[in-house]
């Protein structure tokens, strides 16, 4: 049985154990974007299929354009996107120990709300969401 690692997790944790997947771990389905414009378009009836593709596309952008910007995205309930720099450092080959420069790049970053944590995790969810 899983058990969370802090304080406030375990403030939220159902008393029984979560259900656990027969599935290994990444055999599971992969939801893609037709599904998740599917998901749009039924949620809202009075949209057509088109302007509901361009509302998800237009949050899509949006999100983009703010990372490209480096400012932070947070999605309440969901989690927060982040930009970080990394400097240029010396990295070393595994194969065959060969020492090489890694240059500077910007590299994102995702972390996961409490409450998406929860949910994934079959526990109740937080009562007090920071994002």
């Amino acid at each position: 049985m899983d058990v969370p690692r802090n304080k406030k997790m375990l403030a939220g944790h159902a008393t029984q154990a979560p259900a656990v997947s027969t599935k290994k771990a990444g055999s599971g389905k992969t939801t893609t974007r037709v599904e998740l414009l599917d998901a749009v378009y039924a949620a809202c009836p009075t949209l057509s299929r088109a302007q509901a593709r361009e509302l998800f596309e237009m949050t899509l952008e949006e999100i983009c354009g703010a990372l490209v910007r480096e400012e932070a995205v947070k999605l309440r309930a969901f989690g927060a996107f982040n930009v970080r720099s990394k400097r240029e450092r010396i990295g070393r080959n595994p194969r065959n120990g060969v020492e090489a420069t890694i240059d500077a790049r910007r590299v994102l970053t995702f972390k996961a709300s409490p409450t998406l944590i929860a949910k994934v995790n079959g526990w109740a969810a937080p009562a007090d969401e920071e994002d």
